[in-house]
């Protein structure tokens, strides 16, 4: 996938504003070589799978299990990945939870100063392993509008700290939209949904910001 200057970028966002995310993901599939597209079955997380899935059914789905998920999300993801058939690459921390909670006590609160390590070390390092290892030139995720502050900032099309074409094809859409989206496609959802790194839904996780 070709580096775009900030004004292609610029153009390209106001383009696809106006189309559908499967012909977003259509048009960013037809030009990239290694695409992925990251996932955690938190609400509405089926939608994206379905929209890239669809296109490219053999892509790499990385899913970064911090191991702290509910049981209705490991259900849930379970029910998406075999309607789909996702082709999921599985990156977990090097510790176990229950490692975790017998040695530390469990998830550390926001405030406490090891949430820092925590977060790095269920999240964003599982993430960095994955990323080295897939090597990818596009990243498909189902970040969109109203989230949080960081995501206010970004668009359809955006760079990664790392350089990496990161797509969001729902990014202009609402809640209302992508529950027609599911029911459309018989698609399930699941809200009973935990990031124990982010604790609040404005909260980044560092991942994305």
């Amino acid at each position: 996938m070709k580096r775009y200057s900030e004004k292609e970028l610029k153009i390209l966002n106001q383009q696809f504003k106006g189309i559908t995310p499967a012909e977003i993901v259509q048009w960013v599939i037809s030009n990239s070589a290694r695409p992925v597209i990251t996932t955690n079955f938190r609400p509405y997380e089926a939608a994206i799978l379905h929209a890239v899935s669809e296109i490219d059914p053999v892509i790499k789905v990385i899913w970064c299990d911090t191991g702290y998920n509910t049981p209705q999300t490991y259900k849930h993801a379970k029910q998406v990945i075999d309607q789909l058939s996702l082709n999921v690459k599985l990156y977990t921390p090097k510790q176990t939870a229950a490692y975790r909670d017998a040695l530390f006590g469990g998830i550390p609160d926001i405030n406490n100063p090891q949430h820092e390590d925590f977060t790095k070390q269920v999240k964003l390092e599982p993430f960095l392993r994955a990323m080295r290892q897939q090597n990818p030139d596009v990243w498909f995720t189902n970040l969109r509008k109203g989230q949080t502050s960081f995501r206010d900032s970004i668009d359809i099309l955006s760079y990664s700290k790392d350089g990496i074409l990161k797509v969001s094809p729902f990014y202009h859409w609402s809640d209302e939209k992508l529950d027609a989206y599911l029911e459309q496609h018989a698609l399930p959802n699941e809200f009973k949904y935990f990031d124990p790194t982010k604790v609040l839904e404005n909260r980044e996780c560092g991942l994305h910001a």
